[in-house]
């Protein structure tokens, strides 16, 4: 069980991005790091919290103070990167290395639709690659048979429909087609994420 935490804004914008309203700077509810904290801590049964986006190293600062904070309660830290673990530790940006230091699992490199895949857990394209930056997780965690790519459907009490993970675009159109298709949904509240 994981949080996952999306923020808003990138600065890389990777053609075929599964989330590009993501990346304008200008979306997305600012929230302070200390209210994101109580909310993460408030959900029983968490293992981590995983950073992606939008490109969190876009917000290194605040992400390396709340992965901060988590770690010391138990929580893994999972961050994704459309960076390379090459750039990012290159020193030139004190707040990347202190969002590093925060992270147990980076998984980097910018999503590339030409080679895209789905056979590994969490990634979307070949070239993407699993640092593991301590110990807390290893190789065993990435593996496909183990861990294989799921999609979670959530639906609120309002009835907003969250579609969430790693699938086919098709999977994600068929999914999308049979929730507008159920009666009292209005099509403009499904959107996947």
């Amino acid at each position: 069980m994981r949080a996952c935490l999306w923020v808003q804004g990138c600065s890389i914008k990777c053609a075929g991005c599964a989330v590009p309203w993501t990346w304008t700077a200008s979306g997305g509810t600012a929230i302070p790091v200390n209210d994101i904290e109580a909310m993460v801590l408030a959900e029983p049964g968490l293992d981590g919290v995983t950073f992606l986006g939008g490109e969190p190293f876009d917000q290194a600062a605040a992400l390396a103070v709340l992965g901060r904070r988590l770690r010391r309660r138990g929580l893994g830290i999972v961050t994704f990167s459309g960076y390379r673990k090459e750039d990012l530790a290159s020193g030139s940006k004190p707040d990347w290395l202190d969002l590093l230091a925060e992270t147990d699992l980076l998984i980097d490199g910018p999503y590339m639709k030409t080679q895209h895949d789905l056979s590994r857990p969490w990634v979307g394209s070949l070239n993407k690659r699993y640092h593991f930056l301590t110990s807390r997780y290893s190789s065993a965690d990435v593996e496909p048979a183990t861990h294989p790519n799921r999609v979670e459907v959530r639906v609120s009490a309002d009835g907003t429909v969250r579609i969430n993970g790693m699938a086919s675009q098709t999977v994600f159109e068929q999914l999308r087609q049979e929730v507008e298709a159920v009666q009292g949904i209005p099509p403009a509240i499904v959107r996947t994420v």
